[in-house]
């Protein structure tokens, strides 16, 4: 269907802030929900203490990049303004650099303003779920930061967000967008951009393991990918299990997309995560 561009993985590198980053062996991005409703970790870390303490965690379990949500965007989770989220953040991200110099800081928004909040505390790459829909300001100041840009595909509103659309051909509907908002980052001024296709979001689960099945093709091999399916219903919910009982299957998936290119994986459990990282590694 898709003829296969294969792209040596050294041509990948990202520009965090002055630090130029290979993406030549696979990365984690250990994830910190600010939130008190996530889905699967809601109210553990949503103040500066426990925070710091499971960012240390992650990143001695082997994660390279924190991404850090102030507001849930799980299904009927609570809406929160642009001067909420700062407010949540607070101290958090300039404690974790203070605390983690060699950590990565991904700041998980879709508000221009806290992106410009979190650049002023010290965040390494901007990670916009809503491909810059949900506010017009988010690409020209993604532009000015001059931070790495995680681009997600996903429904064009946040009331919309999660409706589940039967798309005819998913990898085709997920290029056709990826091509479109890259055109216009690139034009924009963002040159380092991320491509995240936007698992658990408005998919039906058919449509997201013939994702999973094709992410070979997702981008055409121009940008590198990031892979985020930790605890997601898709997986879960055939299996009748909990988001929190699905670890082996994940990292089965995980093995999976990495053997297809995939550069960045999202995830919740780090350790598990790097020995399939390892274990890809040693395949090689």
């Amino acid at each position: 269907m898709f003829p296969n561009f294969p792209i040596p993985a050294s041509t990948y590198s990202i520009n965090c802030n002055g630090r130029l980053v290979q993406l030549d062996t696979p990365k984690i991005m250990g994830i910190l929900n600010l939130t008190p409703d996530s889905f699967s970790d809601g109210g553990q870390f949503n103040n500066e203490k426990p925070a710091l303490k499971h960012a240390e965690k992650l990143l001695k379990e082997g994660a390279e990049i924190i991404d850090i949500g102030p507001q849930s965007t799980r299904p009927n989770a609570e809406f929160l303004s642009a001067g909420q989220e700062i407010s949540r953040l607070g101290n958090i991200i300039a404690q974790i650099k203070k605390e983690f110099p060699e950590a990565l800081i991904s700041l998980d928004t879709f508000y221009a303003e806290t992106v410009k909040f979190g650049f002023n505390e010290g965040i390494d790459m901007i990670n916009d779920i809503s491909g810059g829909q949900y506010d017009n300001k988010m690409f020209d100041t993604a532009a000015e930061t001059k931070l790495p840009y995680i681009l997600m595909h996903v429904n064009p509103s946040y009331d919309t967000m999660h409706d589940k659309i039967k798309f005819e051909d998913i990898t085709l509907e997920v290029n056709k967008y990826f091509s479109q908002k890259t055109t216009e980052l690139l034009e924009k001024g963002v040159n380092d951009i991320i491509l995240d296709p936007g698992f658990g979001f408005g998919k039906t689960i058919e449509d997201q393991m013939k994702m999973i099945d094709e992410v070979k093709y997702l981008g055409f091999g121009k940008f590198p990918l990031l892979i985020g399916i930790s605890r997601k219903s898709f997986i879960y919910k055939p299996l009748g299990k909990s988001p929190m009982e699905i670890n082996e299957e994940t990292q089965k998936l995980h093995m999976k997309v990495l053997e297809q290119g995939a550069k960045i994986l999202r995830v919740h459990d780090v350790a598990e995560t790097k020995e399939i990282v390892k274990q890809f590694l040693e395949k090689k």
